[in-house]
């Protein structure tokens, strides 16, 4: 049993409850195909999927911009795969896949029941890298946004995890002691690092075992379920 005195508990909203993974590939097979383009979703995803992880790392370093992470990361693909894309198209794509994307409603398994768990007995928030407008509507379309009082961006606190900034405007906005808090998320160095940083509490959402950290320094589940036992 960790500290009965947590008031607050912040969640990662991608891979942590949103599946990220299964609604990005479902948006990006629908746009493929209704764009009709040439490409298997395995061969786009091959490339596309590093690009984009750079894309975000260096978003995070303020090297990028939001509009560069939006298109640049299409224009890089297309030259990749050595296919012509126009400007005017990669914005129509751009654009399609980010409607397609928030349209998503799959899950991590156990995110419904852990929530029902915890609402009664914390206040419950969103700490999130993503794009304001676009992780608001995810939460609406897959049916968990009233589980929360709070969804912290990191485009509107100018800062993305893990800068202490980002954490400590969450804490400033919903009015939570860090001591008092838990940081949930599946990232080890922008989740728990962070939050760890600002002297908040934390458990890693670990599916894969990639964190090889004592659990005993650092609480880890590879089942959300098992977030219901700490809590």
């Amino acid at each position: 049993m960790l500290k009965p005195t947590i008031t607050d508990i912040f969640f990662d909203l991608d891979h942590t409850l949103w599946d990220f993974e299964t609604n990005s590939n479902d948006a990006f097979q629908k746009l493929l195909s209704y764009h009709q383009l040439p490409f298997s979703l395995e061969d786009f995803l091959n490339v596309y999927e590093p690009i984009n992880q750079q894309y975000w790392i260096d978003y995070a370093q303020q090297k990028r911009t939001k509009e560069d992470v939006k298109y640049g990361r299409l224009i890089d693909t297309f030259r990749q795969l050595n296919y012509t894309v126009s400007t005017d198209k990669i914005k129509i794509l751009a654009l399609d896949y980010l409607e397609l994307l928030k349209q998503g409603t799959a899950l991590i398994p156990g995110s419904i029941n852990l929530l029902d768990y915890l609402k009664p007995k914390y206040r419950l928030h969103i700490l999130t890298n993503g794009f304001s407008e676009i992780q608001k509507d995810k939460l609406i379309n897959s049916g968990i946004e009233h589980y929360f009082e709070h969804l912290i961006t990191s485009e509107a606190t100018g800062k993305l995890k893990p800068h202490p900034a980002i954490f400590t405007q969450a804490l400033k906005t919903t009015g939570s002691l860090a001591h008092k808090s838990f940081m949930i998320g599946d990232n080890f160095k922008t989740d728990i690092l962070g939050a760890k940083n600002v002297g908040m509490n934390a458990i890693h959402f670990d599916p894969n075992e990639e964190n090889d950290v004592d659990s005993k320094i650092i609480p880890k589940v590879k089942h959300l379920s098992e977030i219901k036992e700490l809590l």
